[in-house]
């Protein structure tokens, strides 16, 4: 199975299927509006407009897994990136992210991109290691996504490249997107 077997509902409710985003690179995001990481939004749109005419594109997937911190429907979600972050990178359907209700292109991710630890050099990796020890302990096992905004590249061959927790800021990851095109 690759990455390209995968179809998915945008933001309206559209079927969308990955292959649709052939020989591109991807940045594959769960979100949320109301986490304490939700301005990396802003970062994001910026990489998408430096890069989306070199062939890369960001894909977002709102959940409200962790700390219900994306209770919006997908028309509210939609209205507060846009208006809030001027987003217009492509904005998919509310999902989970983990669990036995996963949708699959997370579940394909995340075996594809095992969890590796979150930065605990960082204060953000200290306390969001810490927030999710308090509040979900559950998900410091296995390799399921562990909190908002984690990140997954996608080579312009389908391939998973990498796994990047929310610590990772769309800043830090340019020079890789830079490299990769």
């Amino acid at each position: 199975m690759s990455i390209y077997d995968f179809a998915v509902n945008n933001i309206k409710g559209d079927r969308v299927s990955l292959s649709d985003y052939k020989g591109k690179i991807m940045l594959i995001v769960n979100t949320a509006s109301k986490c304490g990481f939700t301005p990396q939004y802003d970062g994001l749109e910026k990489l998408y407009q430096k890069y989306k005419d070199r062939g890369f594109v960001i894909l977002g997937f709102p959940s409200n897994q962790f700390l219900a911190q994306e209770p919006g429907n997908n028309q509210e979600i939609s209205s507060f990136c846009r208006l809030n972050y001027g987003v217009t990178f492509p904005m998919f359907s509310k999902i989970d992210v983990r669990g036995e209700n996963a949708d699959p292109l997370f579940k394909f991710l995340t075996k594809a991109a095992p969890f590796k630890g979150f930065e605990l050099k960082k204060a953000s990796g200290q306390k969001i290691y810490s927030v999710v020890k308090e509040h979900y302990p559950e998900n410091l096992e296995g390799d399921e996504v562990k909190w908002n905004f984690t990140k997954f590249l996608i080579g312009q061959d389908g391939i998973v490249k990498g796994r990047y927790e929310p610590t990772v800021t769309p800043e830090e990851l340019d020079p890789i997107i830079e490299s990769m095109l």
